[in-house]
C-alpha cells in the first residue's frame, strides 16, 4: 500500500492502493483543501436551508415563483456563447466511471457522454479513485481493457466527455479537512480539473460538467463560485469551465431562470431529470394528505405535471440561448425476446420523438444500443441542425398550478406495490456490493428510480389515498408481509449475495419507520 503526502490540516482515512498516487498528488489535494475551507461553510448553510424549507413544505406551504427574482425572469440577458464542441448534443449517453463502461459509452456514437460519479455509481472508495484514473487515461487515450479473451480500446472518434460530480448532499467520508469530511461534489471536481483541464483544452475540448440534485439558484451561485476560484487557482481564463444543470427537483424547477442567470458565464444549459423530479415531487408532499401518484409505471413524461415541467424547461432555455437536453428513458434493449424488444424499443422510439418535436436538442439513453434509435429520431426534427435553440416556445405559458397538477393518482396495485418493493431490494443489494447502475426487469434502474419505488411506498401507507384499486388500502403490514417474498424473487434472478438481505432489512426499515431519509444513499453510504 501506497503512502501520500497530504496538505496540512488534511486526513485522508482510506487505503491508497498502487496507482492512486496518479489521483491523490499535492496539486489535486491542495485544490481540495482550499475549495473546502472556502465553501465549505456556505454548503451547509444551504444544507439547513433546505431542512427548514422541506419543513415549511411538510406543514401545507406551496412553491411558487420567487417575487424577489422577477427581474431575472422578465429581463433579456442571455448566457455566455457554448462552446463548438457543445452545440451538438442530440444524443448522451450516461453510465458509471466503470472502466469498460467509460470505454465502451465514449465509442457508442453517442455525440456526448455523461460519466457519472453520482446516481449511477455506488461512491466507494476505490470507485471514486479509480474513476478519476479511468477518465485521466481516457481524455489522453491510453485507456484499454483486457477482459473475458476480448480487448477495449477508444475508436479515432469518440463522444464529448461531461462528468456529473456528487450532489451538495453527499460528503466524501474518507477526506477530512481540518477534522470536517469534505464535499463529495467539491472532491470529484477538484481532482478532476487539476489532473484534466487543461489537457482538455489541448485536445479541443475543456472541463464540462453536469451539477446534479440542486434545489436553488443560491445552491448554483455556490457552484459558480467555487468554478471562479478553481479558474483563477489553475490558471484558466474565467468561462472555461461549462455546466449542465440538472432540474430533478421540484423546487428548482421554480428557479430555472434563476439558475441559468446564476452561471451565465459557464452554463450549457438544463437537462430534465425526469427520475429525480418525480421522486422530489413525492418527497416534497408526502405528508400532504390529497398528493398521491399512481404506480411507477403509470406517471410518464405525459403526465400533466410532468408535461408541464418539460415544456417550461425548454422554453427557459431557447429563450437565454441555452440547450435544452431531455431526460432518460430508462428502457434498454431486451436480448431473447424479439416481442418485448420491439415494444420497449418503441417507447424509447416515442420518447425522443416527443422531445424532438416539442423543440429539445437532445436527450439521453442508458446503453449503447439505443444511440442509433435516439440518433434517428433527433435527425428527422433537426435534419443537419446541431440543435434547435432558435425553436422559441412563446405559445407554452406554465404557471405554479400546472407544475403541481400530480395525476394520476390511480391505478395503484399490488402488481406496482410488489414491483417497488422488488426493484427496492434488488437496487439497494447491488448498490451495497458497488454497482450503482443495475439492469432490472428490462429497465436500467440508478438511485433516483429507486428512491422513486422507496418513498412511493412509504408514502402509499400513509396517506388516506395510499389504497390499492381492489380497495385494501396498502399498510406497514402488508409491506412487511411482502418484503420476504419479494427477497426469494430477487435472489432467484440476482443470487444469493448477503447484500440483499441486508438490502431487504433497509428497505423495510425505511418503508414502514415514521421518519422519511432525505436520501436513501445517506444512510447506505456509512455501510460500505
Amino acid at each position: 500500500m501506497s503512502t501520500i503526502n497530504t496538505p496540512a490540516g488534511m486526513e485522508i482515512k482510506a487505503a491508497i492502493q498502487p496507482g492512486y498516487e496518479r489521483v491523490l498528488t499535492p496539486e489535486a489535494l491542495a485544490l481540495v483543501a482550499k475549495l473546502s475551507r472556502a465553501f465549505e461553510p456556505r454548503r451547509q448553510e444551504l444544507l439547513a436551508k433546505r431542512a427548514e424549507r422541506a419543513k415549511r413544505l411538510d406543514a401545507g406551504e406551496r412553491p411558487d415563483f420567487l417575487a424577489e427574482t422577477a427581474h431575472i425572469r422578465d429581463g433579456d440577458w442571455k448566457i455566455a456563447p457554448i462552446p463548438k464542441v457543445l452545440e451538438c448534443r442530440r444524443v448522451e449517453i450516461t453510465g458509471p466511471v466503470e472502466r469498460k463502461m467509460v470505454i465502451n459509452a465514449l465509442n457508442s456514437g453517442a455525440d456526448s457522454y455523461m460519466t457519472d460519479f453520482e446516481d449511477s455509481n455506488t461512491p466507494n472508495w476505490d470507485n471514486q479513485i479509480s474513476g478519476q484514473i479511468n477518465l485521466m487515461d481516457a481524455i489522453r487515450r491510453t485507456i484499454s481493457l483486457e477482459q473475458n479473451g476480448k480487448t477495449y480500446k477508444l475508436n479515432d472518434k469518440t463522444a464529448t466527455l461531461v462528468v456529473r460530480p456528487r450532489g451538495w448532499h453527499l460528503d466524501e467520508k474518507h477526506v477530512l479537512v481540518d477534522g470536517k469530511r469534505v464535499s463529495g461534489g467539491i472532491f470529484d471536481f477538484a481532482v478532476f480539473m487539476v489532473h484534466n483541464a487543461k489537457e482538455l483544452l489541448a485536445r479541443g475540448a475543456g472541463p464540462y460538467f453536469y451539477l446534479p440534485k440542486m434545489e436553488s439558484h443560491l445552491e448554483a451561485r455556490l457552484w459558480n463560485d467555487i468554478f471562479v476560484m478553481a479558474q483563477n487557482e489553475l490558471g484558466l481564463a474565467q468561462g472555461t469551465i461549462k455546466a449542465t444543470v440538472l432540474i430533478e427537483t421540484i423546487l428548482a424547477a421554480f428557479e430555472m431562470d434563476e439558475i441559468l442567470y446564476e452561471l451565465r458565464e459557464h452554463s450549457s444549459g438544463l437537462n430534465a431529470g425526469r427520475w429525480d423530479y418525480i421522486f422530489s415531487c413525492i418527497k416534497k408532499f408526502k405528508l400532504d394528505k390529497d398528493f398521491c401518484l399512481a404506480d411507477r409505471a403509470k406517471v410518464t413524461m405525459t403526465s400533466p405535471f410532468m408535461r408541464a415541467y418539460a415544456l417550461l424547461l425548454l422554453k427557459t432555455c431557447h429563450k437565454r440561448n441555452a440547450p435544452a437536453i431531455g431526460g432518460m428513458s430508462a428502457l434498454i434493449p431486451i436480448k431473447n425476446d424479439p416481442e418485448k424488444n420491439e415494444v420497449a424499443m418503441g417507447g424509447v422510439r416515442n420518447d425522443k420523438a416527443r422531445d424532438a418535436t416539442d423543440g429539445y436538442d437532445g436527450g439521453w439513453v442508458a446503453h449503447p444500443g439505443l444511440v442509433d434509435l435516439a440518433m434517428t429520431e433527433f435527425k428527422k426534427v433537426l435534419g443537419d441542425q446541431p440543435n434547435q435553440i432558435g425553436k422559441q416556445r412563446p405559445d407554452v405559458s406554465v404557471k405554479a398550478v400546472d407544475l403541481l397538477d400530480f395525476k394520476p393518482e390511480t391505478p395503484i396495485t399490488e402488481a406496482g406495490l410488489r414491483y417497488n418493493i422488488n426493484v427496492g431490494i434488488h437496487y439497494l443489494g447491488a448498490w451495497l456490493a458497488g454497482n450503482g447502475c443495475v439492469p432490472i426487469h428490462n429497465l436500467m434502474e440508478d438511485a433516483a428510480t429507486a428512491e422513486i419505488s422507496r418513498s412511493q411506498v412509504w408514502q402509499w401507507i400513509r396517506t388516506p389515498k395510499g389504497a390499492l384499486e381492489d380497495g385494501r388500502k396498502v399498510t406497514a403490514d402488508m409491506v412487511r408481509a411482502m418484503i420476504p417474498q419479494e427477497l426469494v424473487k430477487v435472489k432467484e434472478v440476482a443470487g444469493s449475495g448477503a447484500t440483499y438481505d441486508r438490502a431487504a432489512q433497509i428497505f423495510e426499515q425505511m418503508s414502514t419507520s415514521s421518519d422519511f431519509a432525505e436520501f436513501l444513499t445517506l444512510p447506505l453510504y456509512e455501510e460500505i
